[in-house]
């Protein structure tokens, strides 16, 4: 890393332990004295990460890097039933954007930017209406989307109580990708959620999603999409996907269990359409001294997802089985640190390729 971003980085850094002291000061007054709710305020969250990959194809050389983010945002309730939000996002990394595209990345490693943008109507207590740009409202695995890409769009979130304590959540919505290098993709979602006890100590969920991806040919020409099949410069299939969640959750003495099962199916593929993952977590670093062991397994056929937009922590995007097992300690209410191992197979090659990482998070 050279001395301009190494400064850039600390400076970040001591940024955002500043908003995290100012935070926790916040904290103590309002233990002393109630306030009232705030009409606006200010959010965010930063990483820092340091990953180390080996066994990549080609006798391609093992990659070493470190990043950064900070993304600082404010919102501002107009009225009971209306608010405006925005954030801004800058990103620093010891490799440049020129390897952005070789190594699976779903962002750029050196970019300053707009992350959210949106206005909220709530015109009752179980519905809102969003327009702009925020993260994909439906809830999904790393699978099938990887959270930290930011949509705009419109959506409806609608809740029914069914019972005392279980909900029916309905979300549907059509949002432009804004992936990277001018990508011009546009998404049609629906979700459908079940949530049994929800608020009890145990839990479950059961998540029907919808997504329809469309105007994929730049994104595709720009290689976001390369481990899907492509012929001529084309996709081979269209991106119907239809996932199927089952989540559960308990407690056993003082430690949180969360278990999830994903399985999606591309409907617009005849063959190598289906993926499944499968998690497990204990414990809950975001909790002050709060330790977290995981693990989990996907295995992707070629066209099970559209590869662009599932997450990045994994090297390889579809036509891919592999493991994660990570462990993580919360070091306050803000942040928190996570040590995770990949262990990662792409079809067609014998070698496994591994990947460690370690990630420095904090949310204010």
């Amino acid at each position: 890393m050279n001395v301009r971003r190494a400064v850039v980085a600390i400076a970040w850094l001591g940024l955002a332990a500043s908003a995290s002291s100012a935070t926790a000061q916040d904290a103590v007054l309002s233990a002393e004295e109630p306030e009232p709710a705030q009409n606006w305020g200010w959010f965010g969250d930063f990483w820092a990460g340091y990953d180390h990959v080996s066994g990549l194809p080609n006798n391609r050389d093992d990659l070493s890097r470190a990043r950064t983010r900070l993304r600082v945002g404010a919102f501002w309730n107009v009225s009971p039933t209306w608010e405006i939000a925005g954030a801004a996002r800058g990103a620093l990394g010891t490799d440049a954007n020129d390897d952005n595209r070789r190594n699976n990345d779903n962002e750029r490693s050196d970019s300053i930017g707009l992350d959210q943008l949106f206005v909220r109507w709530r015109p009752g207590d179980n519905t809102s209406v969003t327009l702009g740009k925020t993260p994909l409202p439906l809830e999904l695995s790393p699978m099938v989307w990887d959270s930290d890409i930011r949509p705009a769009g419109v959506a409806l979130d609608q809740s029914f109580a069914i019972s005392e304590f279980d909900r029916l959540q309905i979300v549907a919505g059509y949002f432009a990708g804004q992936h990277l290098y001018g990508d011009e993709s546009r998404i049609g979602a629906a979700e459908i959620a079940w949530r049994w006890h929800e608020g009890a100590p145990t839990h479950a969920s059961a998540l029907l999603s919808y997504l329809d991806f469309s105007d994929l040919d730049e994104l595709t020409k720009q290689g976001l999409a390369r481990t899907n099949s492509i012929v001529a410069g084309r996709l081979v299939n269209d991106y119907r996907l239809l996932d199927l969640q089952l989540v559960g959750h308990t407690e056993l003495g003082r430690w949180p269990i969360d278990a999830r099962f994903d399985y999606v199916n591309n409907l617009d593929a005849d063959d190598a359409n289906e993926g499944a993952r499968m998690s497990v977590v204990a414990g809950d670093r975001t909790q002050p001294r709060g330790w977290e062991a995981g693990y989990a397994f996907q295995r992707i056929q070629r066209d099970a997802v559209m590869a662009a937009f599932n997450s990045d922590d994994w090297w390889f995007h579809s036509a891919v089985r592999g493991s994660l097992l990570w462990v993580g300690y919360g070091i306050d209410a803000t942040w928190n640190l996570r040590l995770a191992g990949f262990h990662e197979r792409r079809d067609g090659l014998d070698e496994y390729i591994d990947r460690i990482r370690v990630d420095l998070t904090a949310h204010w």
